[in-house]
């Protein structure tokens, strides 16, 4: 019998669930979506570095397990003579030498632009060769021949609107090169979203390492007699400990690796997102039963009445939370695939192609959908069934509503405030915490217990709050100002919980834009305070080569120029403990462009002999001035340096950075080992026009597009553009959230207009204008907005300022209340108001007066 209950009473009320379905729906789509597209990238790449890895591969060890091209630094070289080697081993049916370089810059000189990435995917340069796996084949033109030709990938060509014939200009580490394109390569598989560029391969050796004879690995291929493993243990063994040898596996493993890292972030980052949406949707959906249930208040005394027990009264609203639940998961799991194919789109609009015709869907993704959705629904219908079971079947009977909940109140309000004052106390202490980790960790906990204790005393503060809000309805709005009023007080439980949906979003939103915000006035400030250069020179593939510095250098109008390159390094301390790091290798006058502050030394001496450290390093290590440090350079000679200086970690621009002088690394390395410049300075002399300096600088270095030239001005604004691209991008994925806390607001108006039939038709009997009620309904649903808006404000301000606090030491010195981002937030939430009672008005309006009268 309650089992026919519950279905009647579902499609009996299918309007009334239809936009808790669509946050259900909403919800599941983003975590299936989600799980199809990285499970679908992850295989799909999986596919391709299995598929197009060498038998064996040979390559120059990487000393310290630094990535060598990082920063600048030249590629590691092995001699041609160890193709031979490899080729002449058992089992060996092809070897081949491979030159790949990733700090090349391919330029439409038509254009003198840049082609290809100019972030996230490199622009790769190589030799082109055969392979039985080759993931690219010439689909337009001719291999390259010669040193006036090469070959550029399909998808870089597409991008560019280039063709064979084209002309090209390569930038290299060794110099500029220009060249015909000979023809033009598709991949056979997915493209990651780099630039491809091929030479021959003398020309490769060349132009990408300076001299011929040498290779950046060597690919071999078996011939089917030993396996991989065989083959990898003979050539190692004829090899000395200079080389890595890998297999096919391990080379693929490691591309996974590589790859799996930002695969891990846009998953989690989406699943965190998809979260909060559920946590909104959970509100949204508690009303709606709640909101039934109190519809259905003497039905359920009928009920009980005719024999039907607490349980069954409860179990028949979870049946219809059960059915909810299972539609809203079968259609978010459907409209998870359409999201997959869109993510998949939107990647390859950014040169990521994957194929949406292969989705991988493995089982984790509907037995994820489901339990998400079926969970939270049953869940957030768990209370409104508690509250179904408890009613007396003689108090329904006799009166329409929900009993007193007088010890519920003092129960809820007691919980509240104690979870509400341990979040506080936690936020506090992650605020006052000299620790990273510990002040990270209570900034979780006080987070998410404040945003517990709001929840729960909701309804309690909307008591109050709203009344302070609607004072001045009645007075702008007359009759509809008080009646707004007062429907909004009618049931603070209703009231809170549709305000905490709101409130979530906007609290996050809040809560991040003060971290933001305080970022970019902490380093506009930390700009302002250590960098006294006019101009600063970067490249956006990591390095400046001799002719871009050559060109910074010939600039008139500049009184001097500093060069930073970045050095992979092994320090071996007084205590006998090694710690791999980097150092920055400074011309003489880099004290003067980058003010940075000793806690004891001279930072000026250790640019000149010894080295600097900085204040948590010497603290690790219990380091102090005049304490010899080991120093193995990467390709190069372990010098023993003094430490000169220990410098503050109060700063982004030099917080746990480690300094030697030019002089030292050039001492301790060849000049063919040298890493390319990765930052200059330069300022402008004395008598000198800034401006005009600035701009002699921008056209010395026109013809080099990878290069940005930025004065302290442009650099404040670039950092305000990164930042602001991570905001924007955390609002778009909040604004899921956001959407459903929309349709928590309409839906509870809609329910609030049926149950509130009759009462709107005696309104209207005693004269109530159908303006007047559609007034009054958006006046409501804006006061509700208005509370949740101030609560999350409330909320994300703490939030944030507390954040900002244990992020000060990492450098976010400055708190900064966006006060635009506050005014649109509640500017926005009246919006929303508007917009969510329009729907509900009119339909309030429609009610045939004599009818609504009649309803029970």
């Amino acid at each position: 019998m309650m089992l026919k209950t519950s279905l009647r009473s579902f499609f009996a009320h299918k309007g009334r669930m239809a936009l808790s379905l669509v946050a259900v729906v909403l919800s599941v789509a983003f975590v299936s979506g989600t799980l199809v597209f990285t499970d679908t990238a992850t295989a799909t790449f999986d596919k391709l570095f299995a598929s197009t890895a060498a038998d064996v591969t040979v390559s120059p060890k990487q000393q310290h397990g630094d990535n060598q091209q990082r920063g600048g630094a030249q590629a590691l070289t092995l001699p041609a003579s160890l193709v031979q080697q490899v080729a002449a081993e058992s089992g060996v049916k092809t070897a081949t030498g491979e030159v790949s370089v990733q700090n090349a810059t391919i330029v439409d000189p038509t254009t003198n632009k840049a082609v290809g990435p100019t972030s996230g995917a490199p622009t790769i340069a190589n030799n082109w060769y055969e392979t039985p796996n080759s993931a690219l084949k010439i689909t337009d033109g001719k291999a390259p021949q010669g040193p006036d030709q090469v070959l550029l990938d399909a998808d870089t060509a597409d991008k560019a609107k280039l063709k064979t014939g084209d002309q090209l200009r390569i930038i290299t580490a060794v110099g500029d090169y220009r060249a015909t394109i000979s023809g033009i390569a598709t991949f056979t598989a997915t493209n990651p979203g780099a630039a491809l560029v091929f030479f021959d391969t003398p020309t490769a050796q060349r132009e990408l390492l300076g001299r011929t004879g040498v290779f950046t690995s060597v690919v071999a291929y078996g011939d089917g007699s030993r396996t991989n493993d065989q083959l990898k243990a003979a050539v190692a063994a004829k090899l000395s400990g200079d080389y890595d040898v890998k297999t096919a596996a391990e080379s693929a493993a490691d591309s996974e690796s590589e790859m799996g890292g930002f695969m891990d972030f846009m998953k989690y980052a989406m699943l965190g997102f998809a979260g909060i949406s559920l946590l909104v949707g959970g509100f949204l959906i508690i009303n709606t039963f709640s909101m039934l249930v109190a519809q259905r208040t003497r039905e359920i005394g009928l009920l009980r009445a005719i024999g039907g027990s607490r349980s069954q009264v409860n179990n028949s609203v979870l049946v219809e939370a059960l059915i909810l639940g299972v539609l809203g998961s079968t259609l978010g799991l459907a409209a998870g695939f359409g999201l997959a194919v869109g993510l998949i789109k939107l990647m390859g609009a950014v040169g990521m192609h994957l194929d949406s015709s292969d989705l991988t869907v493995k089982a984790s993704v509907p037995i994820a959908s489901y339990a998400v959705g079926i969970v939270i629904t049953v869940l957030a219908a768990w209370l409104p069934a508690r509250r179904a079971g408890r009613v007396s079947p003689m108090a329904a009977l006799r009166d329409h509503g929900t009993p007193s909940e007088g010890a519920t109140n003092r129960l809820r309000a007691t919980v509240g405030l104690l979870l509400t004052g341990i979040g506080a106390a936690a936020l506090l202490g992650g605020a006052a915490s000299s620790s990273g980790s510990t002040g990270g960790s209570l900034l979780g906990l006080g987070v998410l217990l404040t945003l517990i204790g709001f929840v729960v005393i909701g309804p309690l503060l909307a008591g109050v709050v709203v009344r302070v809000l609607g004072a001045a309805l009645p007075s702008l709005f007359g009759p509809s100002g008080r009646l707004a009023q007062r429907n909004a007080l009618r049931n603070p439980r209703r009231t809170g919980a549709t305000a905490a949906a709101l409130m979530i979003g906007l609290a996050l939103v809040t809560g991040a834009a003060v971290v933001t915000s305080s970022m970019v006035s902490s380093a506009s400030s930390q700009i302002d305070k250590s960098v006294g250069a006019d101009y600063i020179v970067m490249s956006n593939n990591g390095g400046l080569t001799p002719q871009i510095t050559k060109a910074i250098s010939g600039t008139p109008g500049l009184d001097h120029v500093t060069r930073q390159k970045q050095i992979g390094v092994r320090i071996t301390t007084p205590d006998a403990k090694t710690e791999d790091s980097a150092v920055n290798a400074v011309s003489p006058g880099y004290a003067q462009d980058v003010r940075v502050p000793a806690v004891s030394g001279d930072f000026d001496a250790a640019l000149k002999q010894g080295i600097s450290v900085d204040k948590g390093f010497a603290d690790t290590h219990h380091l102090k001035v005049g304490d010899p440090l080991k120093v193995a350079f990467d390709n190069g000679s372990t010098e023993t340096l003094a430490v000169a200086a220990i410098t503050a970690d109060d700063s982004q621009l030099y917080q746990g950075a480690k300094y030697v002088g030019l002089a030292t690394a050039e001492r301790a390395l060849p000049a063919d080992r040298l890493p390319l410049d990765v930052l200059v300075f330069a300022g402008a002399a004395s008598g000198t026009d800034a401006d005009q300096a600035y701009a002699a600088l921008q056209k010395s270095l026109a013809d080099y597009p990878q290069v940005q030239v930025k004065n302290q001005a442009d650099y404040k604004a670039l950092i305000q553009k990164q930042v602001d691209q991570l905001l924007y991008m955390v609002y778009g994925l909040l604004g899921l959230a956001i959407v459903v806390a929309v349709l928590g607001v309409i839906n509870t108006l809609a329910l609030s207009v049926v149950e509130r039939t009759r009462e709107i038709g005696l309104l209207r009997a005693i004269g109530l204008s159908r303006r007047q009620l559609r007034r009054m309904i958006r006046l409501e649903s804006v006061v509700i907005a208005v509370f949740g808006a101030l609560l999350g404000t409330g909320l994300g301000l703490a939030w944030g300022t507390a954040a900002q606090q244990v992020l000060k030491s990492q450098g976010l010195n400055e708190l900064t209340i966006p006060t635009g981002t506050i005014v649109a937030v509640f500017v926005g939430a009246a919006i929303v108001g508007l917009l969510a009672a329009l729907g509900p008005a009119f339909r309030a309006s429609r009610m045939n007066i004599l009818a609504a009268i009649a309803t029970d």
